[in-house]
């Protein structure tokens, strides 16, 4: 059996960009691998659960929103290794976007903080790179949804 940090197989993770007018909602990560970092909302996907149905799951628990339509935006590649090249984390994490549909954002569950930012905002949050591709892409994509 695997370590709990040294996975045997990559697992998958589900984001969710929820778009708000002009503003994405970000969270801050309150368990490893990336604690205390800004990121999407979202978390691991359970056996027999559908990804969309993953991604309304973790939404609702930890920021207590709801989104109406979600549309696939991307897949990202989230390897971390340790100081000795080991694969600590390895996560294969479909991005799905939808807009703000009900329910006052609070942090729950794994999540410490929120907040609605504007994407020229993003430094202050040192928001990850590909983090940010995936909301243009979002933005992009939902214009006019």
């Amino acid at each position: 059996m695997a370590e709990p940090n040294y996975p045997s197989a990559p697992q998958v993770g589900i984001g969710i960009v929820v778009l708000r007018g002009p503003e994405v909602l970000l969270v801050r990560r309150g368990k490893a691998p990336a604690k205390g970092a800004w990121s999407l909302p979202g978390g691991r996907q359970e056996l027999g659960e559908t990804a969309e149905a993953c991604a309304r799951r973790e939404l609702l628990e930890e920021t207590g929103i709801t989104v109406g339509p979600l549309t696939l935006i991307a897949h990202v590649d989230s390897i971390h290794r340790d100081a000795s090249g080991r694969i600590e984390f390895h996560y294969t994490i479909l991005d799905f976007g939808g807009r703000y549909e009900s329910g006052e954002a609070l942090a729950g569950d794994d999540v410490t903080e929120l907040a609605w930012v504007r994407p020229e905002d993003f430094d202050a949050y040192k928001l990850w790179p590909v983090a940010r591709e995936v909301i243009a892409r979002t933005f992009e994509k939902l214009s006019g949804a």
